[in-house]
């Protein structure tokens, strides 16, 4: 299999702009991730795919590889789909820009994912993580996940899901990680399909593929890293990596 990963980077993000130009211990936050997903080396390719000039830049002058956008898109997965569309290609997996503390253990597990599935009975694969804290699970900025017992997801929301109606049956909550591996053809069907409601109220852009009856494998890690999606994210993310 030819696998590529795509790094969607937004210059003007809703909740803290300029966010990936900002300086992560003497670079860029755009930069660091990409500087951590080549160092995987699990790709035959990497690319940051952005419709900023900045961002654009950026990783181009420093050794790195871009593509720029031609149309205006609503979310990441659009945005690599258009990338990708021309290029021969097998899976593809988006690495959120501002994830600079992307790991390989994570990412290897999603691609084992594809290999171990000669039938195409998945379309995508992404990651969730364990959590215990309750303002975490209760926090809207928190996508959580519920998954079938073969780990394939059966829903995500900003709400707390399951309900706690009960809170003595031992049931686990999962943060949902913005890392994707898609094959190609689901992502380019993802781009082809229009929102629908229930992806239109949550803002989870995942939802569109359950929607449409797609099947989204969830891999477990323990690997949570900071994602900035904030200045005080920003923050941890500077103490963490001293």
């Amino acid at each position: 299999m030819k696998i590529i990963s795509m790094i969607p980077a937004r210059y003007s993000a809703t909740r803290f702009p300029g966010k990936l130009m900002q300086d992560l211990g003497g670079k860029t936050v755009i930069r660091r991730t990409y500087e951590a997903t080549v160092a995987t080396h699990l790709f035959d390719d990497v690319f940051v795919v952005t419709d900023s000039d900045i961002i654009y830049n950026e990783i181009v002058n420093n050794g790195g590889k871009a593509i720029m956008s031609i149309k205006e898109h609503d979310c990441g997965s659009d945005r690599i789909a258009e990338a990708v569309e021309d290029l021969d290609i097998d899976i593809v997996i988006n690495v959120q820009g501002d994830e600079p503390f992307t790991d390989a253990e994570s990412l290897k597990k999603l691609i084992e994912v594809f290999k171990d599935d000669s039938d195409k009975n998945i379309d995508l694969a992404s990651l969730m993580v364990h959590i215990t804290d309750v303002n975490e699970i209760n926090n809207p900025n928190t996508v959580k996940v519920i998954v079938d017992q073969t780990n394939f997801a059966l829903y995500f929301s900003r709400s707390p899901i399951p309900y706690p109606r009960d809170e003595n049956v031992g049931v686990k909550y999962y943060k949902h990680k913005g890392v994707y591996a898609f094959r190609k053809e689901a992502i380019l069907d993802f781009y082809n399909l229009p929102m629908l409601p229930l992806e239109a109220s949550e803002k989870i852009e995942c939802i569109r593929y359950l929607e449409y009856g797609k099947r989204i494998k969830m891999v477990e890690t323990d690997i949570e890293g900071v994602e900035i999606d904030t200045p005080e994210d920003l923050e941890r993310a500077k103490k963490l990596w001293k």
